[in-house]
């Protein structure tokens, strides 16, 4: 009955989703109680789904693994969620400098695209949490479809999304393959642990490129963002490469427009609502912990959470003034 309808209807109703952009009801209640800031950061704007905006256009795009091959993706978009197209890569996308495209989420490997477009004057928003849509979609009883997707991506109020730069999307592509080395580190290591299997030599390939590429991104970030280095210094972390990694982690997702409340939000350091699975950013928590731990000179289990959250809060505060330029922090929350 469900698909009878949505072959009749070629634009179904989404509650909450119109051509003005009133925002989906109950949205912002789901993500605020369960502390989803990710710390990139993006201003809010009304009438958001409205798709003409001054000079500019709005495109809302849906990237998505192709059926035939799944090692491949394909972007369906939209600017009215009533005609939509596809196309391979971001730049078939018609959109010109001053026009902004709203998309669910990147794929590292168009990273070289998404920058290209950011070149040309065309700004890229990624929603903070593709959860959203999933939660969204059951809410309603719609089936998940790509144009469905699309439509109640239109309806989400802006504060939902991240505006992405040059900077950020470099650094998240160097920092995903970091990650990736690490956890293959831990997965040897487990292995090893519970066969007795000689991986030394494995094990001691991977430390090395990981060395490598932990000076790739303290190299990148001592260029990109003025409060590194003072950080760096602050901490008394030089020479120690993979501390000064996990600061870079930490200071690519900090948005100096947010309080100190929410920026220990989203590392998890925030008390846990009884009954309610607790939601952060695992990987920036990690981050952090390998930090605390060689910044204080401990080992991982001696770590507190007090510990953590003071680490966090000189991050923070020296962050915050080094982009603010102010001698003064702003109110906490």
């Amino acid at each position: 009955m469900v698909k009878d309808a949505m072959a009749k209807d070629p634009a179904p109703r989404v509650q909450g989703f119109n051509p003005q952009g009133e925002a989906a009801p109950g949205l912002e209640n789901i993500v605020l109680a369960e502390g989803a800031w990710d710390g990139v950061g993006c201003h809010p704007s009304p009438d958001k789904a409205q798709a003409p905006v001054g000079d500019g256009v709005r495109y809302y795009a849906d990237i998505h693994r192709t059926r035939k091959n799944i090692e491949r993706y394909r972007i369906t978009y939209s600017v009215d969620g009533v005609s939509f197209k596809h196309v391979d890569d971001f730049e078939d996308i018609p959109a010109k400098a001053g026009d902004k495209i709203y998309i669910d989420t990147i794929p590292l490997n168009y990273t070289n695209g998404a920058i290209k477009l950011l070149r040309q004057g065309i700004e890229l928003y990624c929603l903070r949490r593709t959860t959203l849509i999933e939660k969204r979609r059951e809410e309603l009883g719609l089936p998940k479809t790509t144009r469905n997707d699309i439509r109640i991506l239109m309806s989400l109020e802006e504060r939902w999304f991240r505006k992405l730069s040059e900077d950020f999307l470099i650094m998240r592509r160097m920092i995903s393959a970091y990650r990736g080395m690490l956890r293959t580190h831990q997965r040897l290591l487990n292995i090893k642990k519970a066969s007795g299997i000689d991986f030394e030599h494995m094990i001691n390939s991977l430390e090395n490129a990981m060395d490598e590429m932990a000076k790739q991104i303290v190299e990148e970030a001592s260029k990109r963002y003025q409060a590194y280095n003072r950080l760096i210094g602050l901490l008394r972390i030089g020479g120690k490469v993979s501390a000064m990694e996990a600061l870079a982690e930490l200071v690519v997702y900090l948005d100096p427009t947010k309080g100190f409340r929410k920026t220990a939000n989203l590392l998890g350091l925030f008390k846990s609502i009884h009954g309610k699975r607790k939601l952060y950013n695992r990987c920036l928590r990690q981050a952090l912990q390998r930090l605390t731990s060689s910044a204080n000179n401990i080992i991982p289990q001696q770590l507190t959470a007090k510990l953590e959250k003071d680490t966090l809060r000189k991050i923070w505060k020296t962050y915050w003034q080094e982009t603010q330029g102010r001698a003064a922090i702003p109110a906490q929350g």
